[in-house]
């Protein structure tokens, strides 16, 4: 059985982005997951967060969205390497392939492509009242688009937390802080003060 904050180097990677242990246990943390919920991750790429996320939610389901082939392939490694059952892959490039899904207790945004606000409104569309959406960005413009997004509607209240983690290296007799990129975590409650 693995506790939440799995080590990034034991999950299977290749060249697709993945979120790093730090954000990942910020990320579920902050979802508020529970063991029956239902919950997708869109934008899944290696699929680290769809794994975690199962993790936390052995009786419920995780539904991973994720158009790179790549991506899809490293998603079923990791969620067989890690025992998971309760998660769905779904092939596509969000928007697309959420029609199919299920109401959603919380849905976690890793990637979007360019298509955060069409994304968020089809979320809105599976999202329980009292639901969850976590939204990770690295760009400003994600950032800025996420909350402007947020701030139009009345039905959500958030917050948004900027997140810089480093770690130290050793060099020969000295320890130096080497930086990770800062990450923005958005979390929306629907119908709900966060």
């Amino acid at each position: 059985m693995y506790s939440l904050g799995i080590p990034d180097e034991e999950f299977i990677r290749g060249k697709v982005p993945m979120t790093k242990q730090e954000i990942r246990i910020l990320t579920i943390a902050k979802a508020k997951i529970k063991p029956g919920d239902i919950i997708c991750d869109i934008g899944a790429g290696t699929g680290s967060l769809s794994v975690e996320a199962a993790l936390q939610a052995p009786k419920g389901m995780v539904y991973a969205i994720e158009k790179n082939p790549e991506g899809i392939e490293l998603i079923q490694k990791n969620a067989t390497k890690f025992g998971v059952k309760n998660l769905k892959i779904i092939e596509a490039y969000a928007p697309d392939g959420m029609d199919q899904l299920p109401e959603l207790d919380t849905a976690i945004v890793g990637g979007s492509s360019g298509n955060l606000a069409l994304i968020l409104d089809k979320v809105d569309e599976k999202l329980k009242m009292g639901g969850r959406i976590v939204v990770n960005c690295i760009t400003i413009q994600t950032i800025a688009q996420c909350i402007e997004y947020m701030r139009q509607r009345q039905d959500y209240t958030y917050e948004a937390i900027q997140v810089q983690v480093s770690q130290l290296q050793q060099l020969g007799a000295y320890d130096m802080a080497k930086a990770n990129n800062p990450v923005f975590i958005v979390i929306a409650e629907k119908g709900r003060k966060c």
